[in-house]
């Protein structure tokens, strides 16, 4: 008699048993993929600068553009972003076929929906912290701001410095050099230790290598750039930590201290020094505040960028940098300009030995990398009698000079603020580190696909607001937000990105790109 097989085990159901049902039944009431659908459903995506295909008069009706919206939020909620990947699912996941009502896009119409919708997922993440604004999520006063590095599509060796093209250059000159001397070589000898041919095919290589590397420094020099890259023109050699370089971008982050949300985001193609007031201003401009308070780590301790923080109504908590003597050598502890007392209605410092320093009045200019600032130079003559001059300054011929930059008055400003509030400033790693640990080490997002600082903005964008809708979720609970989701009346006024002209970097860009391909 057979044995049967599932007489002790539960029993599945016959896949050819007829069964009636509706994919609604199939996704529970409290399941996270409804709020993407009430969410999406709300907004006017016309108003949010999303790239709207008309039907045609011939051919096969386009998708609407929510159906590639849905689509990403599931696919990045889920850590899902290739656009092959997300076809798999629409054919065979059953959430997406409820977001999508059965739908199934290619791949590729779902790659260019991303790619050509930057700045309207720009608008859709600042929409969204409207949202959470009125949903009463957010305290809109103390905003913590930091950035983390993702690695760009180009690699290393695709990202060029004149130091690195000249070493090309001569790399390919003494290989030149010796292929030719082996052609003369094997012109006066018999025996050809490698066939003319290939010797000639090797210095034809060079010599089109060298007209690429000469196309490059060339475009460099006119560009007043450090630095470009060949595949992602955009992208740029940062260092990420200690010694260690990645060519990468710099996704930057102001999240607010109430339940940890992201109230705005945007990504630089260069370090934190001069981002404080870039992400500070959008931070205010999201909440619609009309003063917020920023915390950041001494990488953002910048004069120029506090002063514009201070002009604009933000209070900044800046840690400072750690104070180097920048006079001369020889000043001891009791000495550095810190020591210095600056005396603002006479504007003249105050000598630890009790002279004054005062000022010619003129404004003299400073330039490093990227930056450049005026300053005045604070003098006395007493220094060439002061008996403490050998612990003050090295200098033989004259005395202590100290300079006082144009940005002095918001650097002291910051300074006290910090020094009044450490123990706000220590709950700056509590509020926005681990943003960056969920994103970039849980749900993978260390790196992005795309080319170019407009679409990676894009893309961190997405990246933003799917975070936020995660920790709403969290916070409220699929009921509650899908009740504040039904009330809600998105206000499209003040939160459209302009259409902005094309900067130099871009030109750059642009430039590279063609110098490039014509070399190839």
């Amino acid at each position: 008699m057979p044995c049967n097989h599932f007489m002790n085990y539960i029993t599945p159901r016959n896949r050819f048993q007829t069964t009636f049902t509706s994919l609604d039944e199939l996704i529970s009431s409290d399941h996270a993929v409804r709020v993407l659908d009430a969410f999406v459903e709300k907004l006017d995506l016309k108003q949010l600068q999303y790239n709207i295909k008309v039907l045609n008069s011939e051919g096969r009706p386009p998708f609407e553009p929510k159906v590639f919206l849905k689509l990403y939020l599931y696919g990045y909620l889920n850590g899902i972003r290739s656009s092959r990947r997300l076809e798999r699912e629409c054919q065979r996941n059953t959430e997406v076929q409820w977001l999508l009502g059965t739908l199934q896009p290619n791949y590729h119409s779902i790659a260019d929906f991303r790619k050509n919708n930057s700045r309207a997922l720009r608008n859709t993440f600042k929409l969204y912290v409207l949202f959470l604004k009125e949903a009463e999520l957010l305290g809109g006063k103390t905003i913590a701001v930091d950035g983390t590095k993702v690695r760009a599509s180009n690699s290393k060796k695709n990202n060029y410095n004149p130091k690195k093209i000249e070493r090309h250059l001569k790399y390919i000159e003494e290989q030149t050099e010796q292929y030719l001397k082996q052609l003369d070589s094997n012109d006066r000898e018999e025996q050809q230790s490698e066939p003319i041919t290939e010797v000639k095919q090797k210095l034809e290589r060079l010599k089109t290598q060298a007209i690429k590397y000469e196309a490059l420094r060339d475009t460099l020099e006119g560009s007043e750039q450090p630095q470009i890259s060949t595949t992602d023109t955009d992208a740029r050699a940062l260092l990420v930590q200690g010694q260690v370089v990645e060519v990468s971008y710099n996704m930057q982050a102001a999240v607010d201290d109430k339940h940890k949300l992201i109230v705005a985001t945007h990504t630089l193609n260069r370090n934190d020094r001069n981002a404080l007031s870039g992400i500070a201003l959008e931070a205010k401009a999201n909440l619609q505040a009309t003063s917020i308070t920023v915390i950041s780590d001494k990488g953002y301790h910048n004069g120029r960028e506090l002063n514009k923080c201070a002009t604009e109504n933000i209070e900044t908590i800046c840690a400072q940098q750690e104070i180097v003597n920048s006079n001369e050598h020889g000043t001891t502890e009791a000495y550095l300009v810190s020591k210095f007392m600056y005396n603002e209605p006479q504007d003249t410092y105050t000598c630890p030995a009790g002279e004054t320093l005062r000022t010619r009045g003129t404004w003299h200019k400073k330039s490093r990398e990227r930056d450049s600032y005026m300053f005045k130079k604070y003098r006395t003559p007493k220094c060439n009698t002061c008996a403490v001059k050998h612990l003050c300054t090295g200098r033989k011929k004259g005395g202590r000079e100290i300079e006082r930059s144009e940005y002095a008055k918001a650097v002291s400003e910051n300074a006290a603020r910090y020094k009044a509030n450490k123990v706000l400033y220590r709950k700056r790693q509590e509020i926005n580190e681990h943003i960056f640990g969920t994103i970039k080490r849980k749900w993978g997002y260390s790196y992005t696909d795309l080319r170019g600082l407009d679409k990676v903005n894009g893309e961190h964008s997405l990246i933003a607001l799917v975070y936020n809708l995660r920790r709403t979720i969290t916070i409220l609970g699929t009921k509650d937000i899908l009740e504040k989701l039904k009330n809600w009346k998105p206000d499209y006024k003040g939160i459209v990105c302009a259409h902005q002209k094309q900067t130099s970097l871009e030109a750059n860009s642009a430039k590279i790109k063609l110098a490039w391909s014509i070399a190839a």
